[in-house]
């Protein structure tokens, strides 16, 4: 399995500085847990591995006395893969926090490894709400955005700006199916309707037959409950068969802006998605996002990396004023006991009991190709959902440490 170790601080220049011992500079030690060469290597992969580079950097240009390494590796999306992973690194290897991981089975996993071992693990890419539910834990914090989020929050604001009446092309296995349901219930509670839905198989390449029911159904709103190459041949195909065009919108509950870029503005403007970070919002995204490109031969960051890159300087911090990173659970208090703080690519940010890292997430729709007047300029604000409307009530989650 291919492995990549990174020190970013040396050993010898940390001991120059401070005049400690070998012993006393034991580095914080970060395993970045992604997928590097699959389908989710573009939001995730190499650039949350360069993100979380950029973070450390950060950091050390103001503690210079605590020395950082990152170590990653790739799970190929197989749970057992990122359990055998987690043991070495926590047990033989020094690896005190694991952050990134790929899908929410690998999240699971690796979840109760980290509480098992007192280390610290974040997910900014894996979507399952249990993470901050019934499989919460003291060590694990859930960063960028979930299943919960990207479910309620897209129906509800889509709802709230008139798309009344819905129709849901749903990847027939249980991520699509419970987003599925769980639009369906805000659309609903919200006076909005359902008029149908198209089940469709993982994997699939022609969507012709479940667009044309879509576009039978007349429904405002053409709901994509599926993700990954699913919802980049979805959007491909309706924009053949001028959905847009003909007055539908696109609404896709889980995509990245590197979706939209595979795609083009000419198949994707008019698709409507909530996002939790865009790199265009205000001069912070700006200046990270060129710096990122710049390292990452010109690509701009999903909100996974940029969620990589705030949780791990927000980790460090909380390091640096608890004193050591052994003991993870108490790492993780501390990082909660910051109450709200002002993220660089967040803005105003808190993390609850659960574990749920709280902050605005943004409905955007897809610009037309001569609406876009820069590169990566695909994104119009359609609104905000302030961060306590955006993710599942504490008291939902049925999580343990919530009672």
């Amino acid at each position: 399995m291919n492995r990549t170790i990174n020190s970013l601080s040396s050993l010898a220049i940390a001991l120059a500085l401070t005049g400690g011992s070998a012993a006393a500079q034991t580095p914080v030690r970060i395993g970045v847990m992604s997928d590097m060469t699959g389908p989710y290597a573009d939001f995730s992969g190499p650039g949350s591995l360069e993100a979380v580079k950029m973070a450390v950097e950060d950091f050390r240009a103001a503690n210079k006395t605590i020395p950082v390494d990152v170590v990653s590796a790739d799970p190929q999306n197989k749970p057992d893969n990122a359990a055998t992973i987690a043991r070495r690194w926590f047990d033989t290897e020094g690896v005190d926090l694991i952050i990134d991981v790929p899908t929410s089975g690998v999240a699971l996993a690796v979840a109760g490894i980290a509480k098992e071992k007192n280390k610290v693990m974040i997910a900014t890419t894996a979507g399952t709400s249990d993470i901050t539910g019934k499989a919460c834990t003291p060590n694990t914090l859930h960063w960028v955005w979930d299943t919960w989020s990207n479910s309620h929050g897209t129906a509800e604001a889509v709802v709230k700006s008139g798309g009344k009446s819905w129709y849901f092309l749903t990847a027939d296995y249980t991520f699509g199916t419970t987003m599925e349901r769980e639009a369906s219930d805000v659309v609903k509670a919200n006076g909005g309707t359902i008029l149908g839905s198209a089940r469709h198989p993982l994997n699939t390449t022609d969507f012709s037959s479940f667009l044309l029911q879509a576009q039978n159904s007349k429904a405002q709103i053409i709901g994509l409950a599926n993700g990954g190459t699913d919802t980049i041949n979805a959007i491909k195909t309706a924009g053949e068969f001028g959905l847009v065009a003909g007055g539908q919108k696109m609404v896709g509950l889980i995509v990245f802006i590197n979706d939209i870029h595979a795609l083009g503005l000419k198949s994707s403007n008019g698709l409507q998605l909530i996002t939790a970070f865009y790199w265009d919002i205000n001069d912070k995204t700006r200046t990270f996002g060129e710096r990122f490109a710049k390292r990452m031969n010109g690509k701009i960051p999903s909100m996974s990396q940029a969620g990589s890159y705030s949780a791990t300087l927000a980790y460090l911090n909380a390091v640096a004023k608890s004193g050591s990173a052994k003991d993870g659970a108490a790492v993780v208090s501390a990082m909660r006991a910051a109450g709200t703080f002002d993220d660089p690519l967040f803005g105003k940010t808190s993390i609850r009991t659960d574990g749920r890292v709280i902050h605005d997430m943004y409905l955007v729709e897809v610009k037309k190709p001569e609406e876009s007047k820069k590169p990566y300029d695909y994104y119009k604000v359609i609104s905000v959902i302030p961060g306590e409307k955006a993710f599942r009530p504490l008291s939902d989650g049925a999580c343990s440490l919530a009672k």
